[in-house]
């Protein structure tokens, strides 16, 4: 087996608790938001709005983020990402007006914004092709078990006051951010030095999304936006899918997702590096496609509670599988002076999804509660075909 160099272990380690830190933070507020937003006499549309701005904040930044990353260096935009996110935490446990607080969430998005595609840009910095997809599955991992772990602690401390999880999310935050300072950076002073010298007007984020539709790796890109939207489609209508369909309370959803999505976090650390090096990561991409949308199909058989874990247990698994292995190809795809580049606009396709999967997944769920899974199954196997001519031309390279 290929482990990670011992080298590289220590900042891996780093970069996956930072990361599991500042989606903890993220996922705490969850759970209390809609109470929250009461203090605010706001209900479910400024719930919408706070998600939308922390939505397009991402997708505004990431390409600027990952741009800044190739220049002046992977840590200093981690750094800034998260400090950008303990701002955003405390004004949020702070703010007395509903203006503040969208200002809060917009800059959380920025945080973020920058600092993913520059985690992701270090990891491929720190691994080789051998142990990229390893790397790559354990950062996805991370961020996964903190949005899994971070609504139930959140809605524990928030026993303590409504406004105390913000501020937990700020002093993790922060931790996070001081951890980060014992990083060395990965991008060679020749590399950065570069990059800030080169010549020429910045091209704006819409000419690098229509350059990126011609770029030899945009159906990877296009695989991000999809499987993005597929899991935020299922996650956004799940619980009331559930409550509708079999009458569930809040706690077995709880249940149902907290050990589906542990099940997916297992499978990322401990098959992902066997599956790729064995199969290869086009057919794992394409399996893993078959599998998701058969699991939102099966989803519509009411039958019972084990059932449904089963089946929620192999959408995650395989959603999980998708992600790393994507990051992996794309991360291959690009130059060693553009892994911050392509990395932002996997940000960007992320947050594209992010946005398109909950306005969509809510409008069907209102048509017919089936609609949301039935439509994201057909797109996720239509994907499949996007993928062939792909998958072929690899096999004859090999």
């Amino acid at each position: 087996m290929t482990y990670l160099l011992k080298k590289d272990k220590y900042p891996l380690f780093i970069l996956m608790l930072n990361l599991f830190i500042a989606l903890l933070g993220q996922g705490m507020v969850i759970p209390i938001l809609p109470d929250y937003l009461k203090l605010f006499n706001a209900a479910g549309t400024a719930a919408g709005y706070l998600v939308a701005a922390f939505g397009a904040a991402q997708f505004f930044f990431s390409p600027i983020g990952g741009r800044l990353s190739d220049k002046y260096g992977r840590k200093i935009m981690i750094l800034s990402g998260l400090f950008f996110t303990v701002i955003s935490d405390f004004v949020f446990a702070i703010s007395h007006t509903l203006t503040l607080l969208y200002i809060a969430r917009f800059i959380g998005g920025i945080g973020l914004g920058i600092m993913v595609p520059s985690v992701l840009a270090y990891v491929a910095d720190i691994t080789t092709k051998d142990t990229r997809a390893q790397g790559m599955g354990y950062i996805s991992a991370a961020m996964n078990l903190g949005m899994v772990l971070g609504p139930g602690i959140g809605g524990m401390v928030a026993q303590l006051g409504i406004r105390v999880p913000y501020f937990l999310a700020s002093g993790l935050g922060l931790v996070a951010t001081l951890l980060t300072l014992l990083l060395p950076e990965t991008l060679p002073l020749e590399q950065r030095s570069k990059g800030r010298s080169s010549s020429g007007p910045q091209i704006s984020m819409g000419k690098q999304l229509v350059q990126s539709f011609h770029a030899p790796y945009f159906r990877y890109l296009l695989l991000i936006l999809v499987m993005t939207f597929g899991l935020v489609n299922y996650e956004t209508v799940y619980s009331l899918f559930v409550e509708q369909k079999y009458g569930f309370t809040s706690k077995n959803i709880s249940v149902l997702i907290t050990l589906g999505a542990a099940i997916g976090i297992v499978t990322q650390v401990c098959v992902i590096d066997k599956v790729i090096k064995r199969y290869g990561e086009h057919r794992l991409i394409v399996f893993s496609l078959l599998m998701t949308s058969a699991a939102l199909l099966l989803m519509l058989l009411k039958v019972n509670f084990a059932y449904l874990l089963a089946v929620s247990a192999i959408f995650f698994a395989f959603n999980s599988l998708l992600r790393p292995t994507v990051n992996t190809l794309l991360a291959n795809a690009a130059g060693s002076d553009q892994q911050g580049f392509v990395s932002g606009l996997n940000t960007t396709y992320t947050s594209m999804g992010n946005i398109i999967g909950p306005v969509m997944a809510g409008n069907l769920f209102d048509w017919h509660i089936n609609l949301p899974f039935i439509v994201g199954a057909i797109i996720l196997f239509g994907t499949i075909f996007l993928t062939k001519k792909e998958n072929t031309a690899y096999q004859n390279e090999g």
